[in-house]
């Protein structure tokens, strides 16, 4: 065999296996496959293996049979009450019909577009019709139930199969939440300051009645003084009065006693007295007691 037999040899083998190698093509598990001939469908296949087709005329588009997430981004909803959302939600979806996939959406990023689409609109429609309360309520569960019906619905026009759709998290707006937020603190601050001036007035009330009681207190306390006081006095002239009629003499000395001690008690007091006063009467005298 000479050489160009060799090269044209060569060259055959090498486009027999270029030829079978564009003939293949390998299903998995976890997939599904169209296969286009000229850009259109002409069959569907579903099962794994091994599989062939027209080298150069047909081409081949694999789908997902898995279970798939979508996960967009919160969405502003407006509630039938006029309250606002920030809806956070999440949707589980599986290719089933990779025909009309095909046909509708093409790719697998299109049709998350779609079907988030088709999320959001079924939210607003179905958000819409109710209230704040309802939604916090026990017909949250009736709700989401609304919700993934009215999603499935559309989604199977793309030859989606749904199977939840879930809010994870509807918060009111940043902007709402800080008007909420200023508004009970100027009504906490309302009710404080409320608080306080009844307090005070309360402690006012308080105090008046605390010094009038005070008052009426101390009057009576001195009153009651002022009679005890003056009966005593009464009690101590009439003892006086008693003793002096007794022994009118032994009154005259105990007077003058007092008279010396209240005199002499201080030491910056000077009297010069003639040793003739009456005030040394009792001096150098001696009293007979009980006379």
């Amino acid at each position: 065999m000479n050489d160009k037999m060799k090269i044209a040899l060569g060259v055959a083998v090498a486009a027999v296996l270029f030829v079978l190698f564009n003939s293949i093509y390998i299903v998995r598990q976890t997939e599904q496959a169209i296969v286009l001939q000229f850009g259109n469908p002409v069959r569907v296949v579903k099962e794994a293996g091994l599989k062939f087709k027209i080298p150069f005329i047909q081409n081949v588009v694999f789908y997902d049979t898995r279970l798939l997430n979508l996960d967009p981004p919160a969405q502003e909803v407006v509630l039938n009450d006029k309250k606002r959302l920030d809806v956070d939600s999440f949707t589980r979806y599986r290719i089933i019909d990779p025909l009309r996939f095909y046909k509708t959406v093409r790719t697998e990023i299109q049709a998350r577009s779609k079907l988030e689409e088709i999320v959001n609109s079924s939210l607003r429609k179905v958000l819409g019709r109710i209230t704040l309360p309802q939604l916090l309520s026990q017909k949250r569960t009736q709700i989401m139930s609304d919700i993934s019906q009215a999603v499935k619905i559309d989604a199977e026009q793309i030859g989606v199969s749904v199977a939840d759709v879930r809010i994870r998290r509807a918060d009111l707006p940043l902007e709402v939440l800080q008007a909420i937020n200023a508004r009970m603190k100027a009504e906490r601050e309302r009710d404080a300051k409320e608080f306080r001036a009844t307090g005070q007035q309360e402690a006012q009330k308080i105090r008046a009645a605390a010094e009038k009681d005070k008052a009426v207190i101390i009057a009576e306390a001195e009153k009651k003084a002022q009679i005890i006081r003056g009966q005593g006095d009464k009690t101590a002239i009439s003892i006086w009065n008693n003793a002096a009629s007794i022994d009118p003499e032994f009154y005259a000395f105990y007077r003058s006693l007092e008279a010396y001690k209240k005199a002499l008690s201080s030491g910056d007091t000077s009297l010069v007295l003639s040793p003739n006063s009456e005030f040394f009467d009792f001096f150098g005298k001696t009293i007979p007691i009980g006379k």
